[in-house]
C-alpha cells in the first residue's frame, strides 16, 4: 500500500507473497502456471476460507465470542499456526508453547482480535469506486517500485513469478526451501538475508 499509495517516496519494497486481493482481477491470457495458481485460491477458498467470510462480513460477532473464550481465542489462532506454517501437522516443530502463548496472550489481554480482522472487512465491503482508486494507484506506483519476492513453500499459496509481474516491478525473485506463511518466526534468518542482500543495492537511493 505504501508503494501504490506513495511511490515517489518509497525506495523498494519487499514482500513473502502476492496480496491475495490481485486474484479479484483474473487475466484473459493466463499462463498455465498463473490458472494453476487461481484455480488453487479458489480450491483453497472452498476449504478454509471460512474464517476470512466471517473476519470479512462478521467481525465483531467473532471478536465479541473469541475475546470472551480463552480457549476459543487459542484455537482460533493456533488453527492458523498449525495449518500455515511448515510443520506437517505438529506445530510444535516450529514454534515452543511460550511463542504460542505469548501470541496467544497479546490479543486477548488488548482485546484486538476484532480490530485484527478490520482489514478483512474492509476489503469486502469496499465499493466499485474504491478499487477503481486503488488501481489507478497501482499503476502509478507499485508497478515502478522496485519489488523483491521471497516465497515460503508452505505458504498459504504459491504465485509463479509472471502472476506478481502483473502487479509489480519484480527485481528478486527467491524461492526458498522451507517455512511457511509466519516466515519471520520460522526461518528468521533467511528472510532478514534476502531483505538485506535487496536492499543493500538501494542504500545510495534511500541517502538521496
Amino acid at each position: 500500500m505504501l508503494a501504490r499509495d506513495h511511490g515517489k517516496y518509497v525506495v523498494a519494497i519487499h514482500l513473502t507473497d502476492v496480496p491475495f486481493y490481485h486474484s479479484f482481477q483474473k487475466p484473459d491470457d493466463p499462463s498455465h502456471a498463473e490458472r494453476k495458481y487461481l484455480d488453487s485460491i479458489s480450491t483453497f477458498q472452498q476449504r478454509e476460507g471460512a474464517y476470512a467470510f466471517v473476519q470479512g462480513s462478521q467481525p465483531q460477532v467473532a471478536g465479541v465470542g473469541l475475546n470472551d473464550s480463552p480457549a476459543g481465542l487459542a484455537t482460533w489462532i493456533v488453527e492458523k499456526f498449525r495449518r500455515w506454517s511448515d510443520c506437517d501437522g505438529d506445530v510444535e516443530r516450529r514454534f515452543t508453547k511460550d511463542e504460542l502463548l505469548t501470541n496467544v496472550m497479546l490479543y486477548s489481554v488488548t482485546e484486538t482480535i476484532s480490530s485484527s480482522f478490520l482489514p478483512y472487512y474492509d476489503v469486502t465491503q469496499a465499493g466499485a469506486l474504491t478499487w477503481i482508486g486503488q488501481k489507478l494507484k497501482e499503476w502509478k506506483g507499485t508497478t515502478t517500485v522496485p519489488a523483491a519476492f521471497a516465497l515460503f513453500p508452505k505458504d498459504l499459496s504459491s504465485p509463479p513469478r509472471e502472476w506478481a509481474e502483473r502487479f509489480f516491478n519484480v527485481q528478486r525473485w527467491t524461492e526458498m526451501t522451507s517455512g511457511g506463511h509466519f516466515a519471520a518466526l520460522e526461518e528468521p534468518e533467511s528472510l532478514v538475508r534476502d531483505i538485506r542482500e535487496f536492499f543493500r543495492g538501494f542504500r545510495s537511493a534511500g541517502a538521496r
